[in-house]
């Protein structure tokens, strides 16, 4: 199946994943989704949209080295993690250290709670159109949304946005990087393990407290935009995995090739949810 916004490069195996979820019903059913460029949009009005830290360093709520230092971090780290030459293992201990750096650097530049809800309330981060129709089904079929970000302003940023648009739910749980707070709001030092973009295999969910909610639903929707995404479903043993990817940007044939060697569904060129709101209705019929 080839549309402008969705691929499917093997129909027959697609649905017949799909037949079997849909059989299992949403008592057997859970999420699990990356959040950044995934849930919500890469694009808004043709710019790319940055990361949460980077509404952090382009809009000035830190002391003004916090810009000129951060941007030092990514021309080093980079280019780095975009280097196909160095191995993912060398690279987790790469990004480790760059994460650990960049919080060490928020905390010396006054990072206060009251900046992560500024630049979450700011309207650069939108939802994809279809969102919120999913995280009000979801809701409505009691199944379990796991989000799992490496987000570098972490968990609290996140369910700010979803509390900004009125769509936090008691369903949704946040797997992500946490700060540590004093009486006055200051960070003063981030809980570990840090979750970076490549280490997600080795976030095991068996270690967070979602585990006992989610452990007896096998059958498993994965949603991201990016090859490490797949590692957020490391080590759960599923009846039933369906992988569905968003190709945001460099969407050529060599990229497609290399994303269907690992999701079943790729949703190209910042795409809506529509298809993915489209398979939960032949789940709940």
């Amino acid at each position: 199946m080839i549309t402008d916004k969705i691929r499917i490069s093997n129909e027959v195996l697609f649905e017949k994943i799909e037949h079997e979820i849909a059989n299992g019903g949403a008592k057997n059913l859970h999420i699990i989704a990356d959040f950044d460029r995934t849930l919500t949009l890469a694009f808004v009005n043709g710019v790319p949209t940055p990361s949460i830290t980077a509404i952090l360093r382009d809009h000035n709520y830190l002391t003004p080295d916090y810009a000129p230092r951060a941007k030092a971090l990514y021309a080093h780290y980079g280019t780095i993690e975009r280097d196909p030459a160095v191995t993912k293992e060398k690279k987790k201990d790469i990004m480790e250290e760059w994460w650990t750096a960049h919080f060490k650097l928020l905390r010396e530049c006054g990072l206060h709670r009251k900046d992560i809800e500024k630049a979450m309330t700011s309207g650069v981060v939108k939802f994809r159109p279809g969102v919120a129709e999913f995280l009000k089904t979801l809701h409505k079929n009691n199944i379990p949304l796991v989000i799992m970000s490496a987000s570098g302003l972490g968990s609290e940023a996140i369910r700010k946005f979803f509390e900004h648009e009125k769509l936090f739910f008691s369903n949704i749980h946040i797997i992500s990087n946490e700060f540590v707070w004093d009486e006055n709001g200051n960070a003063v030092d981030i809980k570990k393990p840090i979750i970076t973009g490549v280490n997600k295999d080795e976030t095991m969910l068996q270690n967070f407290p979602v585990y006992e909610t989610i452990k007896n639903r096998k059958n498993v929707i994965l949603l991201g935009d990016n090859f490490g995404d797949i590692g957020m479903i490391e080590g759960f043993v599923c009846n039933n995995l369906l992988k569905i990817g968003f190709l945001n940007v460099d969407v050529t044939d060599e990229n497609i090739v290399h994303f269907e060697r690992h999701y079943d569904a790729l949703i190209l060129n910042d795409g809506s949810f529509d298809f993915i709101n489209s398979i939960l209705k032949k789940i709940f019929k």
